[in-house]
């Protein structure tokens, strides 16, 4: 009788212990603590793993990495793109488009390739980039600070600006001036850059003052570029230029566009959710990326790079041109080395609070989230999708209101400036 009662008291107490640690899966608004049986548990909201992706913790006027939030914990990183391969990548498939259609490119005969230039954000260290990668290209760049100079020009069509300069390419055995006629931030009266309707405004402006002086139409990414073509360059047969390999840009180079660069849209959203998986895993960073995991699922060395000493990893871009952009025209599929689906036994289900800084904007809302949203189920994640305006941190962070309940969080920021915003919730 006596060993009787000693065994119900330990099975008490035994279960008591059981509910202090947690014996159910998941995340608890408590405190913001994980009440989780799993190597998660009892994780505060500081400690949790954090990925940014698309806009690199930066400082928008020099482009200086913020090292303070790419550390804010040991499983912190960001996930993007070779943003200066990209860039030389499209000022070059330009050039080698005018070098191999000189004949047809000088549209008013004037010895002077004219183009125009739709810049996204003036602070985002990618659209400063596609702008130096364009100038260094056709030879338009003058040096600011230690590189080309990314500014907008304004209207240039006399060549006079101290912002650029006269470029000029040899094509069949005569060399032709390369013009900036005209550049500018796409910025809507709201504040909301890299702004499709203000492109399509913009050429509508400049194609009234310059006419057939516009022999190229060149963008920073797909959405303004889509906007000018159908406003304008499609029916005068001008060839246009983006970036982001979106659906209808690809789509639209049977129709006349002249090109487009896939950022490998498909390697950067599963290494957003691959990171986050390996850490709430507790296995090596790496598992599932440079080495194989037990599904099979790996990426070469030729699609990504990873930079320890800036804890990024960057997706290599690829020109989808003329001839090759039918293998591009789903761009939501996914990338078939790393589309096996993990064991939901071996890797249970975690849930991931997950933003788009612009619910509006084409590449991210057409391209990068219907990729994320095969590869979360893949990964065996519950994610959070949250839209933003594409104006102000707020309309993001205010909805981050309870981050205990979360597991994992992947941040998409409005401005580069402005990671602070989001760590000092998930310090509170």
């Amino acid at each position: 009788m006596k060993k009787k009662i000693i065994c119900l008291v330990m099975a008490g107490m035994l279960t008591l212990s059981l509910v202090a640690c947690g014996g159910k899966g998941g995340a608890s608004d408590d405190g913001g603590k994980q009440e989780s049986g799993d190597a998660s548990a009892n994780v505060a909201n500081k400690d949790k793993p954090l990925v940014w992706f698309n806009r690199q913790p930066s400082n928008s006027s020099t482009g200086e990495l913020d090292m303070t939030a790419l550390s804010f914990n040991d499983d912190t990183y960001y996930v993007g793109f070779d943003a200066n391969q990209g860039a030389e990548l499209q000022g070059e498939m330009v050039k080698e488009y005018i070098e191999a259609n000189i004949d047809k490119m000088d549209r008013n005969g004037d010895g002077v390739i004219g183009y125009v230039l739709a810049i996204g954000d003036i602070g985002h260290n990618d659209s400063i980039a596609r702008t130096r990668g364009i100038r260094k290209a056709l030879g338009t760049g003058v040096e600011k600070d230690g590189g080309i100079n990314s500014d907008p020009v304004g209207t240039n069509t006399d060549g006079a600006s101290n912002m650029v300069k006269d470029g000029n390419i040899e094509a069949n055995g005569k060399t032709y001036v390369v013009r900036e006629l005209a550049s500018q931030e796409m910025k809507n009266s709201a504040g909301a850059t890299w702004d499709a309707a203000t492109a399509g405004n913009a050429i509508g402006t400049w194609s009234s003052s310059f006419g057939d002086a516009i022999d190229v139409v060149i963008s920073n990414n797909d959405g303004m570029g889509m906007s000018m073509f159908n406003a304008w360059s499609k029916d005068n047969k001008v060839p246009t230029f983006g970036y982001d390999a979106n659906n209808d840009a690809v789509a639209a180079i049977a129709e006349g566009y002249g090109g487009t660069i896939s950022q490998h849209a498909d390697v950067q959203a599963y290494l957003t959710l691959r990171v986050l998986r390996n850490a709430l895993d507790g296995v090596d960073i790496d598992t599932g990326i440079g080495t194989k995991d037990e599904a099979g699922n790996v990426l070469g060395e030729d699609v990504y790079v990873y930079k320890a000493d800036e804890r990024s990893y960057y997706a290599l871009n690829v020109a989808v041109t003329a001839e090759n952009y039918q293998d591009f025209l789903d761009s939501t599929k996914v990338y078939g080395p790393v589309s096996a689906k993990l064991d939901e036994d071996k890797h249970a289900e975690k849930k991931v609070w997950l933003d788009i800084y612009n619910a509006s904007d084409n590449f991210l809302s057409s391209t990068y989230q219907p990729l994320l949203q095969n590869y979360d189920d893949l990964l065996n994640l519950d994610v959070d999708y949250i839209g933003g305006d594409g104006q102000t941190e707020s309309n993001i962070t205010n909805r981050l209101g309870n981050p205990g309940q979360y597991d994992a969080f992947a941040i998409n920021m409005v401005k580069t400036d402005n990671a602070a915003s989001y760590t000092s919730l998930l310090s509170q």
